[in-house]
């Protein structure tokens, strides 16, 4: 039986896993010993019961392959490495996909942990008086729902160095978002970006000074690529994304995939995304076993689902936006789902 290494536990690599295990040597390796529905993580941190309807353990879903709880230090054509025991594959699939500032991702933690620590996020926002929120897209707005209509006596403020919140959304998205926080004297703060901190107060690169007891950087995400380093650092482009061909092979190298955040697809790096790029790797692995052509894959810009808080959300399909009550139906319908599949 083939052997196939998978590198992440998220929404590309536990996929992954799910459906390769049934006919073939399937090893996931994860930094964390459970899979987490990511874009659920906010709703914790002013309801942290939420906790356990986004999270479950690696070793539940699997029942075949099997999980190591590592971090993989290199990899070469045939093998990866964890500290030194050598994991030997005929096929590999790197969906180690990215790292965002804590509490939003956070690697090497594991389940009891991870509840502990969002926990106390929740704590922070209870006694925090005056809550200040660095960048304005879709992590930044979601929070600042979540934070405005669970909390009405907070001061919250959004810094953003772009003169719009979720700038690559419709106008009708923007100013749903813009106006919704505004209405729940969500301060918003265009133009501007936090160049440091003086004793209790956050400076701008304009010379504006906030009070902030407690800060949430949401400024972007880093691929996780340091095992890519030692041997083949020139599959890396600028921003360290790797470098894949239209079918999600690593550049020159037939029997590695992969998928989602961590490669160089242009488009939005989503759980959506990323889930019908591993869909694609699927198909081309079996292809690759049954010497069938392999099948090239089309970036598209996908439907996209904005929470602000439970009540209220934006649902986004190229210009066509909705908003109010129904998106935030959606999203509660595509967490269920998900874990649904991994839970039953």
């Amino acid at each position: 039986m083939k052997k196939i290494v998978i590198i992440g536990g998220g929404f590309a690599g536990s996929n992954c896993a799910i459906k390769l295990e049934k006919n073939f040597d399937v090893t996931l390796i994860d930094t964390k010993d459970y899979f987490e529905f990511t874009p659920g993580v906010l709703r914790t941190i002013v309801e942290p019961e939420h906790i356990s309807k986004i999270q479950v353990m690696h070793d539940h879903y699997l029942k075949r392959a099997k999980l190591i709880v590592g971090h993989v230090t290199e990899i070469s054509d045939k093998y990866v490495l964890i500290k030194k025991r050598k994991i030997i594959f005929d096929y590999l699939i790197i969906a180690s996909g990215s790292s965002y500032n804590s509490p939003f991702k956070e690697k090497n933690v594991i389940h009891s942990i991870r509840a502990r620590n969002l926990r106390n996020y929740y704590e922070q926002v209870c006694k925090a008086k005056s809550i200040l929120i660095i960048g304005g897209g879709l992590v930044a707005v979601e929070l600042a729902g979540e934070l405005c209509s669970k909390y009405f006596d907070k001061e919250i403020t959004i810094v953003h160095s772009k003169e719009k919140l979720i700038e690559r959304n419709p106008p009708k998205a923007i100013n749903y978002a813009e106006d919704f926080l505004k209405k729940r004297n969500v301060k918003l703060i265009f133009n501007n970006h936090i160049k440091g901190k003086i004793k209790n107060k956050w400076i701008t690169n304009k010379g504006l000074k906030l009070n902030a007891d407690l800060v949430f950087i949401c400024t972007g995400i880093t691929p996780n690529f340091d095992f890519i380093k030692k041997n083949f650092s020139y599959l890396l482009n600028y921003q360290n994304h790797i470098k894949v061909n239209g079918y999600l092979q690593v550049d020159g190298k037939q029997n590695i995939f992969a998928v989602g955040d961590v490669n160089n697809i242009v488009e939005e790096k989503t759980a959506q995304n990323a889930k019908r790029q591993a869909k694609l790797t699927l198909k081309n692995i079996c292809n690759l076993e049954k010497n069938k052509n392999l099948e090239e894959y089309v970036p598209k810009k996908t439907p996209l689902v904005i929470s602000l808080g439970k009540r209220k959300g934006i649902f986004v399909s190229n210009n066509f936006v909705l908003t109010g009550f129904i998106p935030s139906l959606m999203k509660d319908f595509i967490e269920f789902k998900e874990m649904l599949k991994k839970k039953h």
